[in-house]
């Protein structure tokens, strides 16, 4: 059972009520292509695009490659020989390039549900990632005064994460007593969790003595949680180590909840993104020039305070 936020079914009601006028290419065929649906958020977007176009009566193939991001030009390839009406791709494009111009070849439209921005797309509906990143690192930067260690936890390889990085470097570049003590690339084959907190958890030992981390910046929550796990195992909650994730999913309120290390994450509108998405695809289904190339979908900076909201 997923939790659903009352802006993403807020979100999800607005696609739903654009395409009550009239079901847009009933029967059409669309595909989602992505390596990530071990991901809660991605598995948030698939869900709510699913919604809306079981409304349409569209056909949906949800592809899953498990992490293996090579995979998904060939499953892209495969989709566009069964001639689908659309692609939704949840993937860095720039990586799957032969596949998005096979289906721009073949004149099927592609569309990015939190991929990245590229030519081939037709637009890429996503959360603003440079804001959330600067709301999440500046919240570190206030909490520790401006002074002290920072772990960070990125993802390079894939676009919208690997930005959240750059903009949270900038961040902590601009306050000459924060030290980026580690930036560390998780392992995101089981979702993250397990690998991060094993990364900090080596992180912890190599830095036994108390106020030698000052915080814990993650550019998503599953990095976040497996910090977590791993300072509260060293039993190191009391040092005041704080953590900051990106997404807002159910286990990070949670934890943000529950008032301990794990402090504030940005809840993006999930539903609301494979909701728009789903819009999008109608709009160009409908012949509609799309004239935006990326679609950003707002979000909103959760703590304890409403956390539960």
């Amino acid at each position: 059972m997923h939790i659903i936020s009352k802006s993403a079914v807020a979100g999800l009601a607005l696609a739903a009520a654009t395409l009550s006028a009239g079901a847009v290419h009933a029967q059409a065929r669309v595909a989602i292509v992505t390596p990530y649906m071990a991901q809660p958020g991605t598995q948030f977007y698939v869900e709510a695009f699913q919604e809306v176009a079981g409304e349409q009566g569209w056909d949906v193939n949800v592809i899953d490659t498990a992490g293996d991001v090579a995979a998904v030009i060939s499953r892209i390839e495969d989709v566009v020989i069964q001639n689908v009406d659309a692609i939704v791709i949840n993937v860095d494009p720039t990586q799957v390039t032969a596949g998005l111009q096979a289906a721009d070849d073949a004149g099927i439209p592609v569309f990015g549900m939190d991929a990245g921005s590229d030519p081939l797309l037709v637009t890429n509906v996503t959360s603003n990632g440079y804001a959330m990143a600067a709301e999440t690192a500046t919240y570190v930067a206030d909490r520790i005064n401006g002074q002290g260690n920072v772990v960070m936890f990125v993802f390079d390889a894939f676009p919208p994460v690997q930005v959240r990085g750059v903009v949270a470097d900038a961040v902590f570049g601009n306050h000459p007593d924060i030290n980026v003590l580690d930036r560390v690339t998780p392992d995101v084959s089981d979702g993250g969790i397990a690998d991060s907190r094993a990364k900090m958890e080596a992180i912890l030992a190599a830095n036994p003595e108390p106020g030698s981390i000052a915080a814990v910046w993650a550019a998503w929550d599953q990095p976040a949680l497996g910090a977590l796990q791993a300072i509260e195992a060293a039993g190191r909650e009391g040092e005041g180590i704080v953590i900051t994730g990106i997404d807002a999913n159910p286990q990070a309120r949670e934890a943000i909840g529950a008032g301990g290390n794990f402090e504030a994450s940005v809840a993006q509108d999930f539903a609301g993104i494979g909701a728009a998405t789903a819009d999008a695809v109608a709009r160009v289904l409908e012949g509609e020039d799309l004239r935006q190339s990326v679609i950003y979908v707002p979000t909103q900076l959760v703590t304890a305070a409403n956390a539960d909201q």
